[in-house]
């Protein structure tokens, strides 16, 4: 669906379901779920992230809801209040289009239902003739009528009358991530808004992860991050969402579904699913946020269309690493910083599957590299960016002969570029996985890696 609850005038991708004979990459208009690998509790479970699972009430069929209409925070809504909180679904109350159907902007308040406290909503209404059915809309209402998150985006209610199917959201005020980040300006997105929302998503797929029952998310990418008034992150769309592997089992077999560009190559190849398949996906957004490109661009160069291929072997050079961020943040980091949240990428991207980290680490990195002062960019945006100087504009030259460098160029200078071992390996050839939290015994670290990790 990936559809998001507040950008007007936003078409984000559609499901696909992706071919999964090896070697075979094809793209075949439809959608679906899946599952995850559970996971060994960390200090997550410390900070509340230890979910309770799906229990056995959930329901198998519409028919089977309908018998057992609720959980106790959802509310069930009849169509005609429906169609009183979208002022009868108007044109201009359309947030967005996906692979679901229409997305409207809402109030529920006395007019709709008495007694109840205005809330401004986000209503998704199921279109028969688009690419999600019954299953997709039951798999939202089951997860989402069970969990509850700080950064999952909550389910008021829905809507199961005769044939219409409509889910009623919070209504999240600043749209989806992928509305921000790949706009020509981006000046809502400073650097350490970024890695705050990095954390957010990452905290949200730690929780899933970490069920009785694991809970495969499967459709990770920008447009289903989605951001409220305060830029607080919350995954939505939860259409592909699939439980994980039990006891013994290491994976769970089903047809390969997902956006292309973000599934991890492993499930594209076999149809195995793990907590791993999210892991690599949130790589694929984390670059994208330190890149500012898109995964997959055709209007670029042929070598650049797929920004994983291009970008990841560049993620552990510490001056091509610098060259290739996102140059509308350029000085509002850390080298250090910005090598520590590279390094995060390369591994949750790595082809090898046990070569990337779990969520709840993941998590952990990332709460390392959050600012506690607000920077300078943040202050700007706070009191509407008052002052001579644009929020991106470089720092003038003090002097002819010697021009002020950012933090970045200066750290740069100071930071030795990682020397290439005598091993026979071209400069291009990406450096052999390796594990960034322990040492596996069938994964190879390499002269390069170890000295990047030494770096970092």
């Amino acid at each position: 669906m990936g559809t998001c609850f507040s950008c007007e005038g936003e078409n984000p991708p559609k499901h696909f379901v992706l071919n999964n004979q090896p070697g075979n990459g094809s793209l075949i208009s439809s959608t679906k779920a899946n599952s995850t690998l559970p996971e060994k509790p960390s200090t997550l479970e410390l900070h509340g992230f230890k979910s309770g699972g799906i229990t056995a009430s959930t329901p198998k069929n519409v028919g089977d809801l309908r018998r057992n209409p609720g959980y106790s925070n959802v509310d069930v809504f009849t169509y005609e209040e429906m169609r009183l909180a979208t002022k009868h679904f108007r044109p201009d109350k359309v947030l967005g289009e996906g692979g679901f159907g229409i997305v409207y902007k809402g109030v529920i308040d006395e007019s709709v239902r008495p007694g109840y406290k205005t809330t401004n909503v986000a209503i998704k209404a199921l279109d028969p003739e688009g690419f999600q059915g019954d299953k997709e809309w039951l798999a939202e209402v089951s997860y989402l009528g069970q969990l509850s998150h700080p950064n999952l985006v909550k389910l008021i209610g829905y809507c199961c009358e005769d044939e219409h199917r409509l889910l009623v959201y919070e209504y999240m005020a600043s749209g989806s991530l992928e509305k921000h980040l790949f706009r020509r300006v981006c000046a809502t997105l400073t650097w350490s808004r970024r890695m705050k929302i990095a954390l957010d998503a990452a905290r949200g797929l730690a929780f899933l992860h970490l069920a009785e029952r694991p809970i495969i998310y499967r459709d990770f990418k920008t447009s289903n991050v989605l951001l409220d008034a305060d830029f607080n992150a919350k995954l939505s769309d939860f259409g592909l969402a699939k439980d994980g592997p039990m006891g013994d089992q290491t994976h769970v077999s089903t047809r390969v579904m997902g956006t292309y560009g973000y599934a991890a190559p492993e499930y594209v190849m076999t149809g195995h699913l793990t907590a791993r398949s999210d892991v690599y996906g949130f790589g694929v957004v984390l670059l994208e946020m330190l890149i500012g490109r898109r995964a997959m661009d055709k209007s670029r160069p042929s070598r650049e269309h797929n920004l994983v291929e291009w970008a990841r072997p560049l993620l552990i050079h510490n001056k091509k690493l610098l060259r290739i961020l996102d140059p509308r943040v350029e000085g509002q980091y850390s080298t250090r910083t910005a090598l520590k949240a590279a390094h995060l990428a390369y591994q949750c991207l790595s082809q090898n599957p046990k070569g990337r980290p779990v969520m709840s680490q993941v998590v952990e990195i990332l709460e390392t590299l959050q600012t506690k002062e607000e920077s300078q960019e943040d202050a700007l945006l706070r009191s509407g960016g008052g002052g001579s100087i644009t929020l991106y504009e470089a720092p003038k030259a003090t002097s002819e002969r010697r021009p002020v460098r950012t933090e970045s160029e200066r750290e740069a200078a100071r930071v030795p570029a990682m020397s290439i071992p005598a091993n026979g390996r071209s400069k291009s050839e990406p450096p052999k996985e390796w594990d960034l939290y322990r040492h596996s015994p069938d994964l190879g670290q390499d002269e390069e890696a170890r000295e990047f990790e030494r770096k970092v």
